[in-house]
């Protein structure tokens, strides 16, 4: 098969749909002996901040010499983002040559169709022992008890921000949501988790204190104090098992010094137990990258996209575009774009009254909402809203509204700012294929 040809068989695979348990990822993982008991793990669930905690642990780690696994998704541009190896991504000829494998050993399983996010994490899994990784940092794709990630052990769990997100499968409630979540939870291994609201938190601890997991909670047990309140570049002071002043983050928002913090603690849990090599994460910190997230991709005009995609993501993103205006620029001209079965008004409701130009557009995607049912919610709220029948037709139009001092934002999807980075110099494949954004 070629890369295309790959590709296009997963794509395929969503045919399926989103199947909830592990009996296809048990006879997947049993087929190819077992590949995710080769390394040692952390799994990292959540409703918002999860790519971004997961890529500053792998970040520290890495720095600190250890061989690294980086499991994430959606991905922006090209399948070979969810995969990588010290933070390389996976050639496409390795992608041509794992889908093919397990597409071989799920043919020769009986009455079985794994879904497509079951084969990618099998993928996933094979590569990081073919690639003999130290540590593999696995976020998980969608909830965490039944999701297809929950077949490794790890020897730390991490929950970042839990808030409401994919209610026709987690459940109506942030308890129903958070208990979903906590089902990563291992008896016996610590667990990381951030400041959540009363209910969820509740469950947390719940889940710990059954499963005899030590329990560590962000300004609880963990602190962090920002510094610099200069929202592009924060620095922070963390205090943990010791004091690290003058952390500085190459990734913008305030709101990153909770995701960095519990990098953080993790970083000090592995150490505790695992205590060579030495692992630096000031260093770790301060090198991290990750796209998709409050990313300049354009400087003239400046354009920033953002996937922010349920209403807790679109609260923070608010707040930072608040900081930006007046401070930096004159103007918010926004490009919206969201998928017609997420909580839209919550979305879209932080960030309307920022932004005196609105445009409203779809990505290429059967789940997005259409422009004019966008437009009309808009109006509906007391805005205006112009209509651009696609992403690319929709940053034309927002580059000739923009004056000096303006900046574009791009936000309500990962199909959305996806289709943004490709109308904006970046090629993918069958881009598309994100899922759940």
């Amino acid at each position: 098969m070629s890369y295309q040809d790959s590709i296009g068989y997963l794509y395929g695979l969503q045919k399926f749909g989103m199947k909830f348990g592990l009996d296809n990822m048990r006879r997947l993982m049993t087929a190819f002996g077992e590949p995710h008991r080769s390394f040692r793990c952390v799994h990292v669930a959540g409703t918002n901040g999860k790519g971004s905690t997961s890529a500053m642990l792998e970040s520290i780690l890495r720095t600190g010499g250890l061989r690294t696994g980086l499991f994430t998704s959606p991905h922006l541009i090209s399948f070979t983002e969810r995969i990588r190896i010290n933070g390389e991504e996976i050639s496409e000829q390795e992608v041509v040559d794992l889908a093919g494998e397990v597409r071989r050993a799920a043919e020769g399983i009986e009455d079985f169709s794994p879904t497509f996010f079951e084969v990618v994490t099998t993928m996933a899994f094979l590569y990081f022992r073919k690639m003999e990784v130290d540590w593999a940092i696995i976020e998980t794709g969608l909830g965490g008890r039944l999701d297809a990630t929950n077949v490794i052990d790890p020897e730390v769990s991490v929950i970042t921000m839990i808030d409401y997100d994919h209610r026709e499968f987690l459940g109506e409630t942030l308890a129903s949501i958070a208990r979903e979540k906590a089902g990563i939870i291992k008896e016996g291994r610590p667990v990381i988790s951030a400041a959540q609201p009363a209910d969820a938190m509740r469950v947390i601890r719940d889940a710990a204190k059954a499963r005899k997991a030590p329990l560590s909670v962000y300004q609880e047990n963990f602190s962090s104090e920002i510094t610099s309140n200069d929202p592009e570049a924060p620095v922070f002071t963390y205090r943990g098992n010791r004091e690290y002043a003058g952390l500085a983050l190459q990734l913008a928002g305030l709101h990153q010094v909770t995701n960095a913090s519990l990098a953080a603690r993790t970083a000090e849990v592995i150490q505790q137990k695992f205590p060579s090599p030495v692992l630096d994460i000031l260093k770790g910190l301060g090198q991290v990258s990750w796209p998709g997230r409050l990313e300049m991709v354009s400087s003239d005009p400046p354009v920033m996209i953002d996937g922010a995609h349920n209403p807790h993501a679109a609260e923070t993103l608010a707040r930072h575009l608040s900081r930006l205006r007046g401070a930096k620029y004159k103007r918010i001209i926004l490009v919206l774009g969201v998928m017609a079965d997420k909580d839209i008004s919550g979305i879209i409701g932080p960030l309307l009254p920022l932004a005196p130009e609105i445009i409203v557009t779809s990505p290429a995607y059967g789940r997005a909402a259409t422009p004019e049912a966008l437009g009309n919610l808009v109006t509906s709220m007391g805005h205006a809203a112009k209509i651009a029948p696609t992403v690319a037709e929709a940053i034309s139009l927002a580059k000739g509204l923009r004056h000096d001092g303006d900046l574009i934002l791009i936000t309500g999807s990962f199909y959305t700012i996806g289709e943004a980075r490709e109308a904006l110099g970046r090629t993918g494949i069958l881009t598309r294929l994100r899922e759940s954004a």
